[in-house]
């Protein structure tokens, strides 16, 4: 019996997703253009367990919101696969049993202010999850189990006649939680929840999230590139740099011994508080174009520790002094 409590509920395996960005077919033939492709995820895995926080970090446009969007199956992966409490996730969204799953995963959007309808109340806003998966049977339940959710992300039960206008961006996002939270679900995909919102708002969010988690057992996949933020919330960091996972590791762990050469510049610019006098190296250059990326190790022409292998062979995913690195560097004892 052990043994399935202890399976983690989100498993992704070599997750990959490719857009193709090419020009239209006229514009190629006349211009004699290849169609062009983007890796935005590129053989992606981890587990999450139950009841436990995994976040994501990395610079704009690494791919952490396209990993969210293929766990709740607004994309369907290019390859590998998603697995969700023992079932194959991209199977199950493209079959009979799609109304199910979502109910038990959902999603927070980053902006709270283009995530919910203007023209709606809160009540609809709300209520819509619950209406669409037919959780209450008549308007007095349904706006008794509105007001018990709105309550729960601290909340008044009388904002229900409210539009969104009306709040501040913390609220509205509480009002996103709430909405997510409707169905019940068991695993919520919170893309950068409160990158919008001033910073003595995001703790209060923040708060809530892990109340919430506490009380109701939720498992997350949190998506930040704030290290401040995902220090206070999760259990384990992925660090990811251009579609792929380069350090995946206890958060313990992480913050205090960082491995790969990219996730010590990332905590080399978080502002030092205790004025420690240790030595840092902000982060240097540009991420690459994601249409042309670097053969190798695609962190090579950043990276201080780079030399010909790095430029010529790319790293795989492995474990490394107890921690999973993609790192040359780390490997061969060159950090």
């Amino acid at each position: 019996m052990s043994a399935v409590i202890t399976a983690p509920l989100v498993e992704v395996k070599d997750l990959a997703k490719t857009f193709d960005v090419s020009a239209p077919w006229l514009n190629r033939v006349v211009e004699r253009k290849p169609r062009q492709f983007v890796h935005a995820v590129d053989g992606v895995s981890f587990t999450i367990e139950r009841g436990k926080t995994l976040a994501l970090v990395g610079e704009s446009g690494c791919g952490k919101s396209t990993v969210a969007r293929l766990l709740v199956g607004l994309y369907a992966p290019t390859q590998g696969s998603v697995n969700f409490d023992g079932i194959d996730a991209a199977v199950t969204f493209a079959g009979s049993g799609a109304r199910t799953l979502r109910r038990r995963m959902q999603m927070i959007f980053q902006d709270p202010y283009a995530s919910l309808n203007p023209r709606w109340k809160v009540a609809d806003i709300v209520g819509e999850p619950l209406k669409e998966h037919g959780l209450v049977h008549d308007k007095a339940e349904l706006k008794s189990r509105v007001a018990e959710l709105l309550k729960s992300v601290g909340l008044a039960a009388a904002d229900v006649e409210k539009f969104p206008h009306q709040f501040s961006g913390g609220q509205r996002q509480r009002i996103s939680i709430a909405r997510a939270l409707a169905t019940q679900p068991e695993f919520l995909v919170c893309d950068e929840p409160t990158s919008a919102l001033d910073v003595s708002v995001q703790a209060q969010v923040l708060n809530i999230m892990k109340d919430l988690q506490r009380t109701q057992g939720l498992t997350y996949l949190f998506i930040s590139h704030n290290l401040a933020v995902v220090r206070h919330v999760s259990d384990q960091v992925g660090v990811m740099y251009l579609g792929r996972l380069v350090e995946l590791a206890d958060k313990a762990e992480l913050f205090s011994h960082p491995r790969h050469p990219y996730t010590r510049m990332l905590l080399d610019a978080i502002p030092d508080i205790h004025m420690s006098g240790r030595a840092r190296t902000p982060v240097q250059g540009e991420v690459p174009n994601p249409l042309n990326p670097p053969t190798g190790c695609s962190f090579h022409p950043r990276c201080p520790h780079a030399n010909e292998r790095c430029k010529a062979e790319r790293p795989p995913l492995q474990r490394l002094q107890g921690v999973l690195v993609a790192c040359h560097a780390v490997e061969e004892g060159r950090i």
